[in-house]
């Protein structure tokens, strides 16, 4: 499980954005900074609500200069059949990655073995690659996606501020 502090390795998968199904890997983010948002399933309750969130600040990620990748163990297909039928889904305009085999999900350390799922998860990866931010918790737990732009924010400016912090 990436911690930290630590880099992230090299991780690929497929992803559905903009009516389309397309590989991705974390190289292709290099120089910019990634949020990626693990949740659990497609076609379930509180997920909509969270990723609808995210879609409304997604804008508010761009401008400091950040790309967004929520992730669950659902394939793209599923992805693009959610974003085709939910009204929440349909405003996601950000990457939707597919993790089917739980790959990316272990080395987040978020996979649940027993039912293929994913915890909630939010991660925050700066420009060299490296975690600056981990938060995991129960998926009965909604999150607040605002304060994961603030945590963003925060980190970019103690990288551009070295040995100072912020509150």
């Amino acid at each position: 499980m990436v911690k930290i502090g630590q880099e992230v390795p090299e991780f690929a998968m497929s992803a559905f954005q903009n009516d389309e199904v397309k590989d991705i890997k974390l190289s292709d983010y290099k120089g910019k900074w990634v949020v990626v948002v693990f949740y659990p399933a497609d076609f379930t309750f509180v997920c909509p609500t969270e990723l609808e969130d995210v879609a409304a600040l997604y804008p508010k990620f761009q401008e400091v200069g950040a790309e967004v990748i929520s992730v669950s163990t659902d394939t793209a297909f599923v992805h693009k059949a959610w974003h085709d039928t939910s009204e929440a889904i349909g405003k996601v305009d950000y990457l939707m990655g597919a993790d089917p085999t739980g790959t990316v999900s272990k080395l987040f350390g978020v996979y649940i073995e027993e039912n293929g799922l994913a915890l909630r998860g939010t991660f925050i990866i700066n420009p060299e690659g490296v975690i600056k931010t981990v938060e995991i918790h129960s998926n009965e737990i909604a999150r607040d996606v605002s304060e994961t732009l603030r945590k963003l924010k925060a980190a970019q400016y103690t990288a551009a501020h070295p040995g100072e912090v912020c509150p």
